[in-house]
């Protein structure tokens, strides 16, 4: 069984910033990922509000990360996703498809995965039509018509993904105007794309792959059936913490993680840090941040140096 000071669970912006951070203050660290490093951050093709970036790819920012702790000796271990959480105790036990490893404290960093819309057809097309990242399946709607569903940012910088690839694209939201940013409508605008206002999807319909999508407008009940290539579902995100929630973590009523003003969660020794928590910022600034106020506060749990307070 291998011994660390530190694990963290998930290679975001949030856990490679801890991993950098618990590597410099001296602790033996190791990031376990259940896919590739990148978390959310490499779904955004620019990005241009991170300091110190006039403009970066999600991709290049997190290679960047990665490269970055590996120097400092941080050991990532992709493609391990975590089972199960032993934290009663001093020591904590993780256990992964592969091994189970101790650890003196560790920090959670496993993000949100993307809500699905639970309408019929949406399960059966996905993959044939139906997509939840435009930056993964873009480049196969160029000059096809396609529909976005959703209202925040995310939503409109997969619209402007579509459009930038050369995809007709139509923006469905159920309220009369976007939540994302000014800035991100503007451009939206710019790029001929059309919103569909106080509109949303009943059914997704085809036969091999997805063919047409049953919209009804709420305010009118107006209902219609669109011919479209592709709906890209973004609606928002349900954190990924039941693993967490099963070891005992606290998490709210929709499943984010509670965490104080160091990171802690309710459990000594237990962090969390990103999407993942009940921080309202959703952004890469704000993951990097607390994924270095967690790592800190785990030093000063694991070494106990005279400054450290509990």
């Amino acid at each position: 069984m291998e011994r660390w000071d530190l694990i963290i669970i998930g290679a975001g912006s949030a856990g490679l910033s801890a991993g950098v951070y618990g590597a410099r203050s001296g602790l033996k660290t190791l990031i376990l990922e259940k896919y590739i490093p990148g978390g959310a951050t490499i779904e955004s093709p620019l990005i241009e509000n991170y300091p110190g970036f006039i403009s970066v790819s999600g991709q290049d920012l997190i290679d960047k990360m990665v490269t970055q702790a590996m120097k400092f000796g941080v050991k990532i271990n992709q493609t391990e996703p975590v089972i199960e959480l032993n934290l009663k105790g001093e020591i904590k036990s993780i256990k992964t498809a592969k091994t189970t490893y101790e650890a003196s404290a560790i920090i959670i960093t496993t993000g949100c995965h993307h809500r699905e819309l639970g309408v019929p057809g949406e399960k059966e097309y996905s993959g044939k039509g139906v997509s939840y990242c435009a930056l993964c399946d873009g480049a196969f709607f160029k000059g096809k018509d396609v529909i976005v569903v959703g209202g925040g940012n995310n939503a409109a910088t997969s619209g402007l993904i579509l459009a930038h690839l050369g995809a007709r694209v139509k923006l469905v939201h159920r309220k009369d105007q976007l939540r994302a940013e000014e800035i991100l409508v503007k451009d939206l605008q710019k790029s001929n794309v059309e919103f569909l206002w106080n509109t949303e999807v009943k059914e997704i319909k085809g036969d091999k792959t997805m063919k047409t999508v049953i919209v009804i407008n709420n305010k009118t009940g107006e209902q219609r059936e669109i011919e479209v290539n592709g709906v890209f579902i973004q609606i928002g995100e349900t954190p990924n913490s039941d693993f967490a929630k099963t070891a005992g973590v606290n998490v709210d009523d929709y499943g984010y993680i509670l965490v104080d003003a160091q990171q802690r969660t309710n459990l000594p020794g237990v962090y969390a840090a990103g999407d993942v928590t009940t921080n309202p910022v959703k952004q890469i600034g704000t993951a990097v941040g607390q994924g270095i106020v967690a790592a800190t506060d785990a030093f000063g749990y694991i070494r106990r140096p005279y400054y450290c307070k509990d």
